[in-house]
This record gives structure tokens, C-alpha cells and sequence, in this order.
């Protein structure tokens, strides 16, 4: 049995989306998240806030970088990935990133304008996906794609290898 590597995120963009360019020409993208969850201990309210660095390829990318804006909420599904690299001291450096292999815009609305054609909204041609927009050059590429469609309570899976 395999194991299962998925991340669910629903959170707010710290900065402004960085993009960037790999050497073949693919388009890569990367997010600052921050979700935040809050708690009463002893009478005080809490919070805390984790940041988590989201990595979008292709045109998940080149749509990230065209409508999202700081603040903006975003929901993002991926995987985690750990990546290592030599720093300038040649020490070994690890980081560990979550692959976005689905992203949606959660809002909408003027305080965040799109900075090159005044609104906020993607065109509804410009698909949010994760299927077409990988190359080989991403070190991501989806096995199957997410066409899953919840269940409504009379509908079940089809699946006669379950054992229950």
C-alpha cells in the first residue's frame, strides 16, 4: 500500500506572487500563504499563524501571478515536496514546499484590481485546473485528474474491492 501526500489550504497571500522563469522557458510561481486559527485559554483569546510557501507551475502560475493580490483569500490542494540545495557556504540547505496541483480564487472585488486589466475576476475561459498546464520540465506532474464530483446522499462509489 502506498501512502498519501495531500495538502488542502485555504488562506490568505502574504505578499505579492513572485514569478519567474526556468531555464526551458516553463513558468513557475511562488505564494506565501498564511492560515490562522484562534483559541480562548484561561479567559484570553489566542491565535497563531502558520506561513506556508506554495510552488505553482505553467499557467497556474502565470494565472496566480496575473489576478491574485496580497490579502486575497485562496484555496490551493498539492502535495508537500522537499527540495535541498548547497548555500554560498556550501552547506546543505533543505526546504520543504507545497506543489499546487489545484488553485482557486475565493474573492472577488475592487480593493485587490488586477494590475493589468482592472479587475479581479479571471476571464471564465481561463481555467483554474491542474491537468494541461504541467510539462515535463515541472517536478509535478499529475497521475490522474480530479474530475471527482461529490456524492449526493442517494449516490455511492462504485468500488467492489472495498472490505466493509
Amino acid at each position: 500500500m502506498s501512502g498519501v501526500n495531500k495538502v488542502i489550504l485555504v488562506g490568505r497571500l502574504g505578499q505579492e506572487p513572485e514569478i519567474r522563469s526556468t531555464a526551458g522557458g516553463q513558468q513557475v510561481c511562488t505564494l506565501n500563504i498564511a492560515t490562522s486559527e484562534s483559541w480562548t485559554k484561561d479567559g484570553n483569546k489566542e491565535e497563531r499563524t502558520e506561513w506556508h510557501r506554495v510552488v505553482l507551475w505553467g499557467r497556474q502560475a502565470e494565472l496566480a501571478h496575473k489576478y491574485l493580490r496580497k490579502g486575497r483569500m485562496v484555496y490551493i490542494e498539492g502535495k508537500l515536496q522537499t527540495r535541498s540545495w548547497q548555500d554560498q557556504q556550501g552547506q546543505k540547505r533543505y526546504t520543504t514546499e507545497i506543489v499546487a496541483n489545484n488553485m482557486q480564487f475565493l474573492e472577488s472585488g475592487s480593493p485587490n484590481a488586477n494590475r493589468d486589466h482592472g479587475n479581479d475576476i479571471p476571464p471564465p475561459n481561463e481555467p483554474q485546473g491542474h491537468d494541461s498546464y504541467y510539462s515535463n520540465e515541472s517536478p509535478y506532474t499529475p497521475s490522474a485528474p480530479n474530475n471527482s464530483q461529490p456524492f449526493s446522499k442517494n449516490s455511492r462509489p462504485i468500488d467492489d474491492d472495498i472490505p466493509f
